[in-house]
């Protein structure tokens, strides 16, 4: 069983409108939503293996807020992933090495989100399960959804993949100052 992590880069800052998109980095209300989540992590006991991350810098800021990792994983920034597609996303997916158990992606939305609806069956199959309607309303900054992968990375595909959670900053303990 393989394990796929899917974080939406924290919030980020517009405060100056010259910065290219792809140059935006964490506002201090992002970097505290990530840190909270890296403890969230810690405590589920959510380590990867490899982590592949957007290149744009409000991506590598969170992958920063999360670290350090429980192990060193394998850590890929990808320029292929900035603003990258659900079907995109996927085809990278589908090139991670069947040696990699536990895959953490940060990337972007609406392709994140759109691939986490895809994973798990659509739309039509979200109901049932409180985290399930959570994740078909939307995928806030710095949300993690947690899936179990029954078969090989390159088989990966629509609806192959179970959600286990789906957990938002808002749910975290309060996040300080």
């Amino acid at each position: 069983m393989r394990q796929l992590l899917l974080i939406r880069h924290a919030k980020s800052a517009w405060d100056d409108a010259a910065l290219p998109d792809h140059a935006r980095p964490l506002a201090p209300r992002g970097r505290r939503a990530a840190v909270a989540m890296r403890a969230a992590m810690r405590d589920l006991g959510l380590a990867p293996d490899m982590v592949m991350v957007s290149s744009a810098r409000r991506t590598m800021q969170t992958l920063e807020a999360l670290e350090p990792f429980e192990d060193t994983p394998l850590i890929e920034p990808l320029d292929a992933l900035y603003m990258a597609t659900a079907p995109q996303l996927l085809q990278v997916l589908r090139g991670v090495p069947e040696t990699a158990r536990s895959v953490l992606l940060i990337g972007h939305n609406p392709g994140l989100h759109d691939l986490a609806l895809l994973l798990a069956g659509g739309r039509e199959r979200l109901h049932g399960s409180p985290s399930l309607e959570r994740l078909a309303e939307r995928y806030p900054t710095a949300a993690l959804a947690e899936f179990s992968i029954p078969g090989p990375w390159a088989g990966l595909d629509a609806g192959a993949a179970r959600l286990v959670r789906f957990l938002l900053p808002r749910d975290l303990a309060e996040q300080p100052g």
